[in-house]
């Protein structure tokens, strides 16, 4: 049984977002959230609250037991990207690519 979670257009870049990912993949929970809770990255923030979602979807829908429950999926997919213009030298513009994530964490239960 797994039970999933996904967070849409979060504001942040894919790349820094697939750091963290790479560190909690295939860990338990409690490992994955002392992880995350002490890398300074800023995408820890979101991803915290992404697996405590992902692991009340397991409990309350699943009837999952949370000490046995552990990251078997997680991955990123770059969102809409926002555009905006930067003034630049002799009336130029340059522009500046706000890139969003679509983040997706599966937790499984230990057999």
């Amino acid at each position: 049984m797994e039970a999933k979670a996904i967070l849409r257009n979060a504001r942040i870049a894919p790349r820094k977002v697939e750091i963290v990912l790479n560190l909690i993949r295939g860990k338990d929970l409690e490992t994955a959230l002392a992880i995350m809770k002490h890398t300074p990255k800023s995408a820890c923030e979101y991803l915290i609250k992404l697996v405590n979602s992902a692991a009340a979807n397991a409990e309350n829908n699943f009837h999952m037991d949370r000490s046995s429950l552990y990251v078997s999926e997680c991955y990123v997919c770059p969102g809409p990207t926002l555009k905006r213009i930067h003034a630049r030298a002799k009336g130029s513009a340059a522009r500046i690519l706000k890139r969003t994530s679509h983040v997706t964490v599966v937790l499984s239960e230990k057999e």
